[in-house]
């Protein structure tokens, strides 16, 4: 295991790469791997309402429990990523860094509670008051079944691990702990459980009110 530290773009990164398959480290300051995403981000909810979760717009924006999760998912022993932009509607704010794309709210679209703003597989949680969300609300804001035998368009039996434990119910019940390490096996064989170890860097760290890196001018 190899730990790697490197400041970039929005500030110093700490992540465990691993031997295959290759990562870089993204706009974040947490290593993306270099592999195809899960599903498009596409399938994110229009703006309306999703389990009590609201989307607003930045004008709205009230933050004061802002918390990180990551998730990592196997499709038959091969790694997939959660797609940028979940959770934000478009058009969004787009920012190109030479690390990566990195999405966020602007003045005409509007923002979930829970989101990703790159594909670094990190879950942001930004709501209004503190509350314990689960992956089954980030996935009904994404709009993609997640169940027993079924994670977004992958199908097959789901082994789920948090923080290195065996989740033994529903990964729909899973919560979204403040800096938690989430892993998911669909199917065989189930990959081991990876220790994954990370701090999100600049204006979208812990504790800030806003994860915007600019806004449009004009």
């Amino acid at each position: 295991m190899l730990v790697v530290g490197m400041a970039i773009g929005l500030g110093f990164g700490i992540a465990t790469a691993r031997s295959s398959p290759s990562t870089h480290m993204g706009p974040e300051g947490v290593l993306i791997a270099n592999v195809p995403d899960l599903g498009s981000a596409g399938t994110t909810a229009p703006g309306t309402p999703v389990d009590g979760i609201t989307c607003r717009r930045e004008s709205d924006q009230v933050v004061k429990w802002h918390t990180h999760s990551h998730v990592a998912i196997y499709v038959y022993g091969s790694l997939r990523r959660l797609p940028a932009g979940i959770g934000i509607t478009p058009p969004r704010l787009t920012e190109h860094f030479a690390n990566g794309i990195f999405y966020d709210v602007g003045i005409d679209d509007c923002l979930y509670w829970l989101h990703t703003h790159t594909y670094d597989d990190i879950i942001h949680t930004e709501a209004p008051c503190k509350h314990t969300f689960t992956l089954g609300q980030f996935f009904d804001i994404w709009r993609q079944p997640l169940g027993p035998d079924q994670v977004g368009p992958a199908k097959g039996h789901v082994v789920a691990f948090v923080n290195g434990k065996r989740f033994t119910g529903n990964p729909r019940d899973i919560p979204l702990l403040k800096h938690s390490v989430i892993q998911i096996d669909v199917g065989s064989p189930v990959v081991p459980f990876h220790p994954f170890t990370y701090k999100v860097t600049g204006l979208c760290a812990a504790g800030s009110n806003s994860c915007t890196v600019s806004k449009p001018t004009g």
